[in-house]
């Protein structure tokens, strides 16, 4: 009795647990999907990409070179040469000519704000320091994921909000690795002024990362990549002209400076043509996360090249950034395809159509 007892007690013991195994089993599967992996490699060559443009702004500034519009104007340039020409030579409405007859205040909205925000957040090295930047940058994400939800109806679930704070905790110690080793950098002349264009730029970047995200899942990433080069090339050219023309005709030009601002272009340019698929796979939020290690990455350059102190913590940082970055994976969000849902809606009123169609005539038919 008492073995039979054991052998119908067990299974019910076992029950219980096991939806929670088949569970964790199941976002383990998930997670180590070739789609996520790719996801997570991705996310750290951006990463690389921006570590690169910091390496070379640090080289720039180092030889006194201080000219932000001058760089931005060159990455829309190499946009505008490479995907603007591609829309060149469509035809119909994917042309050049059919994309601005119908959305070139769409894009020029875009573009604007995506320049403004790579504008200010450089100002804000004027008058604050690395440390405010870097804790007031990650303003980007919450904002993100509610303008996500409002006009994206992106939906998150409770362990999307444990992993970006996870992240945000990685962060957290990674500006105290900055002030232990002593980078506290940057100017403090106003640094209330300073904290304003931060959170103003993380803003604009959440809002320009919003639009592109619904732009390249119902539109194309080379129609967003060639009128962002177009738009951002006139709205940065202009800025050029009036902000940075004294800047630019004092910067001693010789072949190391040429090289820079050629290494600078060319990372930009591949992260602004990489950002767009990987969005297109996930989510800006998700993209966002994953660029919070890009900062480690010019610390450890930083270390190698420029003799920054080393501290312990920034390898715990990283750690707790790549396990929050993992966790955000681990769990998919739940976003509707707009227009997918447009199309089936425009499906079905067809149908409704035929249909009702359709059974008229079998109604005169029985009239008759």
């Amino acid at each position: 009795m008492d073995n039979n007892e054991s052998d119908v007690e067990s299974p019910g013991c076992a029950g219980p647990n096991r939806p929670a195994i088949r569970t964790f089993v199941s976002k383990m599967k998930y997670l180590f999907t070739w789609h996520v992996l790719k996801t997570i490699g991705l996310g750290q060559v951006l990463s690389v990409l921006i570590c690169g443009t910091a390496v070379t702004c640090q080289y720039l500034a180092e030889r006194g070179v201080e000219t932000p519009m001058l760089q931005s104007f060159l990455v829309y340039t190499l946009l505008l040469l490479i995907y603007t020409s591609i829309l060149a030579f469509r035809k119909g409405d994917e042309s050049i000519f059919g994309v601005l007859k119908s959305k070139w205040w769409k894009y020029g909205l875009m573009a604007f704000t995506d320049v403004e925000a790579n504008y200010t957040v450089v100002k804000a090295y004027q008058f604050t320091t690395l440390t405010s930047i870097q804790l007031l940058d990650c303003f980007v994400i919450p904002v993100l994921m509610v303008i996500s939800w409002i006009f994206l109806k992106t939906r998150y679930r409770p362990m999307h909000f444990v992993s970006v704070a996870v992240c945000l905790l990685g962060v957290g110690a990674m500006v105290g690795a900055d002030l232990i080793a002593g980078r506290d950098q940057g100017s403090s002349s106003d640094v209330l002024l300073g904290d304003c264009l931060v959170l103003i730029s993380a803003t604009l970047y959440a809002v320009s990362n919003v639009c592109q995200e619904y732009t390249v899942k119902n539109q194309s990433c080379v129609e967003f990549l060639g009128m962002i080069g177009l738009f951002g090339t006139l709205i940065s050219g202009v800025q050029l002209s009036i902000l940075e023309t004294k800047a630019v005709t004092a910067v001693t030009w010789h072949f190391e400076v040429y090289l820079l601002f050629g290494a600078y272009a060319m990372c930009m340019c591949g992260l602004y043509s990489l950002m767009p698929v990987v969005i297109q796979m996930t989510s800006a939020t998700a993209v966002n996360l994953s660029l919070l290690t890009a900062d480690l990455f010019s610390l450890f350059c930083g270390i190698l090249l420029f003799h920054y102190n080393f501290s312990g913590l920034y390898m715990v940082s990283f750690v707790i950034i790549s396990v929050g970055f993992i966790m955000f994976h681990v769990v998919p969000t739940q976003v509707p395809t707009i227009a997918f849902q447009t199309c089936s809606s425009n499906e079905d009123e067809q149908t409704e159509a035929n249909t009702g169609g359709q059974m008229k005539r079998i109604e005169e038919v029985n009239t008759l």
